[in-house]
């Protein structure tokens, strides 16, 4: 077993899914002009290094390399990192499937921050917000619990002999891979929580949700940000997850929409998932990327929760499963209009809730704005934390809450809005 997992975990076994499909290498990585034998096999003093930095060893690291000092002169863990990652990037290689390429580099946007901010809104906005509310409560725990596993278990990403197309996310630890969870949560709640709601083909929407999946899956792979096993244990862990989250979110949802006092306990947890984050060793944008996820829910849930006292939701005149209504030309051009406006609107929100959130908790603080956005991403850098977690939950939060509460009602008054949407509970 051990000799399974040491060969999912392995960087040649992510190379050779690369050149499967279409990346071809050049070469092997050379050292000022040489090729570094010893790195060969991945055990090399780069890949060293970089695994010391990784699970905490930093000042071995940088006792090896003293490369590692930050742009502002001090020793910024994330910057060791960084260089470190850099520096497996050399390895030269050359694209010779495009098909493959600009298809794995669309499915790994599918589980990015600017897909979830046009996503969520769309679904909200024009086709249904009980199912969207339960989606992204299944999304919001499945991405905590991942994302803390991360800076818990501390596996670095793939490094020698991987070449990496893309550097977004190199910072952050690998084990396990949240693209994989969320390429499961999205589609198949999407599907669970519609199937019982909406008359259509069962085995298309599976045969969907499964090559949704399956491109985001193996897109992490080509692109050399996760290893297989990565992906393997991404997929065990939403699927266990998800056993138990399907149904409990199913009830709990109801009961957050509908109880008098429910915004109180929603905000209290949101704001302790983010306080109490497990400790990564080092900084990583893992735990921002968190805090997002969850105010984001909490805005949904309490945005849901004030249509519910005031009055607007109802119950649905008639009993599912509904007939899919497909948009003619006329809802069509309406559901365009709510999505750029509503979008527009969101881009707004996210410029005003930044600028206004970080200026006054760096007010409260006593420090500079300007000179705190310049500081270092370090652990011992707490206010810069405290100020960038503050304006995320602040921002994130009324994004949500906008999209379920504030939007949908400019659009009523506008005359754009969706007939149904008052209807979803």
């Amino acid at each position: 077993m051990s000799a399974l997992i040491e060969y999912l975990k392995s960087p040649e076994l992510v190379v050779k899914v690369q050149e499967f499909f279409g990346i071809e290498y050049l070469h092997h990585r050379q050292q000022d002009g040489k090729i570094d034998p010893c790195d060969v096999n991945g055990v090399g003093p780069t890949t060293v290094r970089r695994n010391k930095v990784a699970n905490g060893d930093l000042a071995a690291g940088l006792d090896e390399d003293s490369s590692g000092s930050s742009s502002s002169g001090g020793n910024d863990e994330s910057d060791k990192i960084r260089k470190d990652a850099d520096k497996d990037e050399a390895k030269p290689y050359r694209i010779t499937n495009k098909f493959w390429y600009y298809l794995f580099i669309i499915g790994t946007e599918l589980g990015d921050e600017i897909f979830y901010a046009t996503f969520i809104p769309f679904w909200f906005w024009n086709i249904d917000s009980a199912v969207g509310r339960r989606v992204i409560m299944v999304w919001s725990a499945v991405m905590y619990v991942g994302q803390s596993m991360k800076d818990v278990i501390r596996w670095p990403r793939p490094g020698f002999p991987v070449s990496r197309l893309q550097k977004k996310w190199a910072l952050e630890y690998g084990m396990p891979s949240t693209h994989a969870m969320v390429s499961v949560a999205i589609p198949f709640s999407v599907l669970i929580y519609t199937y019982d709601r909406y008359i259509y083909s069962f085995p298309a929407g599976l045969a969907f949700a499964l090559i949704w999946c399956a491109v985001i899956c193996v897109s992490r792979v080509y692109l050399g940000m996760h290893s297989v096993l990565d992906i393997i244990a991404g997929l065990a862990l939403v699927a266990t997850l998800m056993i138990p989250l399907i149904p409990i979110v199913d009830k709990l949802d109801y009961i957050i929409v509908t109880s008098k006092w429910s915004p109180i306990p929603v905000l209290a947890v949101s704001i302790l998932l983010i306080v109490f984050y497990p400790d990564s060793g080092i900084w990583t944008p893992t735990r921002g990327d968190t805090a997002l996820t969850v105010s984001v829910c909490a805005g949904l849930q309490i945005g849901a929760w004030l249509h519910y006292i005031l009055g607007d939701f109802q119950p649905p005149a008639n009993p599912p499963p509904y007939e899919i209504i497909w948009p003619s030309y006329a809802m069509l051009g309406m559901l365009l209009l709510r999505t750029v406006l509503g979008l527009c609107c969101v881009v707004a929100t996210r410029a005003f809730g930044k600028s206004i959130s970080y200026a006054f908790v760096c007010f409260l603080l006593g420090r500079d704005q300007n000179e705190l956005r310049r500081s270092e991403n370090t652990l011992q850098n707490k206010n810069k934390i405290i100020v960038e977690l503050s304006y995320k939950f602040f921002t994130c939060g009324m994004i949500g809450f906008n999209t379920q509460y504030l939007l949908p009602n400019v659009f009523k008054l506008l005359r754009i809005g969706r007939p149904d949407f008052y209807t979803e509970i």
